[in-house]
């Protein structure tokens, strides 16, 4: 999903980095009001898993690649706007550190992962919670459906921006995308829906879009008392 330089047009790259930039905006006043000393760790966990599973890249047809994405990850376990914050700061470290990504199409990266997956995802998720059991089967079956989404989703903006940008037509590399995404989707969802159960076992109070019934821990039981 990492865009080189050169394969998108300026005006794609242009509007793609004003989305990006007023949505990394909103995130930060999200994080001054959400984030604090209990959840900077987290922060840092989750950001060091998305960015070594992002390090994976696969290549796909017309000059793109693919890898797992790990927005849902991040948007279950820290929210929708700090997943997305996120997503943004390890793309722009992967960007200017390790050339993964062009500068000039950091804005459309940005915001085909950060902003369309973890936002999508997140949302997403919160919304199914309305419709489906508060259940923990339910709501893991959710979150690996939605992982898979988020992915084509990516996947598919991406596909359609380097269309618009004239670099390759779209019936040729959206097919290529959705094919190898569907399948690196399955992945995802699969390590996904894994990680998130590990958490809600150990320490559900950390998944920050779990219903209640299941982010409480159960009381401590101490030993029987003579």
């Amino acid at each position: 999903l990492h865009i080189p330089d050169g394969f998108l047009s300026p005006g794609v790259a242009a509007a793609a980095g004003l989305a990006a930039i007023a949505a990394v905006a909103y995130a930060l006043r999200v994080a001054n009001v959400e984030l604090d000393e209990s959840r900077v760790p987290l922060l840092g966990v989750v950001a060091a898993f998305v960015f070594a599973t992002q390090m994976l890249n696969f290549p796909v047809a017309g000059g793109t690649s693919g890898h797992l994405l790990g927005a849902t990850l991040a948007a279950v376990l820290l929210g929708p706007w700090l997943a997305c914050l996120v997503l943004a700061v390890v793309l722009v470290v992967q960007c200017f550190a390790f050339a993964d990504g062009g500068v000039s199409a950091l804005g459309a990266n940005v915001v085909n992962m950060g902003v369309v997956g973890a936002l999508a995802a997140g949302y997403l998720i919160v919304g199914a919670q309305k419709l489906l059991p508060r259940t923990r089967t339910a709501f893991l079956a959710t979150v690996g459906v939605v992982s898979w989404l988020a992915v084509m989703v990516g996947a598919a903006a991406t596909s359609i921006q380097l269309a618009i940008s004239g670099t390759i037509p779209l019936d040729t590399v959206l097919p290529a995308m959705l094919g190898v995404h569907g399948l690196i989707g399955i992945g995802e969802a699969i390590i996904t829906v894994a990680a998130v159960s590990a958490v809600l076992a150990a320490r559900p109070d950390l998944v920050a879009l779990a219903p209640k019934e299941l982010s409480t821990p159960p009381p401590l039981v101490g030993p029987p008392q003579p």
